[in-house]
């Protein structure tokens, strides 16, 4: 992000939300070395942020491990776990007894890997071939929106990462969820305070869903979902949909005068 990028940026986005380090097995940097990427791109916030499922036990190893880190001057780090939504109940893939809070990850960082089913997560082809089968785009879509609000109402401290992510993977698209759908999700995700990352990997959510967020007055962050420090607070993407919303939003203001 260039600064002429970051100077179009509000606050809330001088940040890098998602960020994963060897924690996470599929990823390749440590905690040291994603917090002098941080500093380093000139980050304000980073949040230190690593894959579980309901098996996982090394919460408290990842936590005492962030604490021994130095912090440069200027960077508030912050801690979550990202697990992935389960079903159209809202559940989430987390530890039992997961500290929330206080003494343990400071957010719960949800992520759509799978579309959320009536019976569980559906994979994107388990996902297909209910669509194939008769399943309709619309009610497809309402379960993804109804699992996403639940999801927010049950779990403490939230997150949404790289959220819509998953339509493209079933053959849905984000402008499918129209004015209605989006709503609804965004005033949840501000009467809930769940905080929504724009996802540089994914490029998601779009234009049309921060617009959404921004109307309800819900907490909007940046994240690369960085997997190695060299991408830690590189954003290309997220700029651009942020002006995007942004637009389409003063222009409804200006159309209301």
């Amino acid at each position: 992000m260039t600064a002429t990028e970051a100077a179009r940026l509000p606050a809330t986005l001088h940040g890098d939300f998602h960020v994963h380090s060897t924690f996470s097995d599929d990823a390749r940097s440590t905690l040291a070395e994603n917090i002098a990427a941080a500093s380093a791109a000139g980050l304000s916030a980073l949040r230190l942020t690593d894959h579980v499922r309901a098996s996982t036990t090394w919460v408290p190893e990842f936590l005492a491990a962030v604490r021994a880190e130095r912090i440069p001057d200027g960077l508030t780090v912050h801690t979550g776990v990202e697990a992935k939504l389960l079903d159209a109940s809202g559940a989430v893939d987390i530890p039992a007894g997961l500290v929330v809070g206080p003494g343990g990850v400071d957010a719960v960082v949800i992520g759509d890997h799978q579309f959320p089913g009536t019976d569980g997560p559906w994979s994107p082809t388990a996902t297909r071939e209910r669509l194939d089968a008769g399943l309709s785009d619309d009610d497809a879509l309402d379960l993804l929106i109804e699992g996403s609000i639940r999801a927010m109402e049950r779990t403490r401290h939230a997150q949404l990462a790289h959220w819509f992510s998953i339509l493209p993977k079933v053959g849905l698209a984000e402008d499918q969820l129209g004015p209605q759908r989006l709503t609804a999700w965004a005033e949840a995700a501000a009467a809930t305070g769940t905080i929504v990352e724009v996802n540089e990997k994914w490029a998601c959510p779009g234009p049309e869903a921060i617009a959404a967020l921004l109307r309800a007055g819900a907490r909007i962050v940046a994240s690369t979902d960085s997997h190695v420090a060299t991408d830690v607070g590189r954003y290309e993407r997220v700029p651009a949909l942020f002006d995007a919303a942004t637009a389409r939003v003063a222009a409804e203001t200006e159309e209301a005068r």
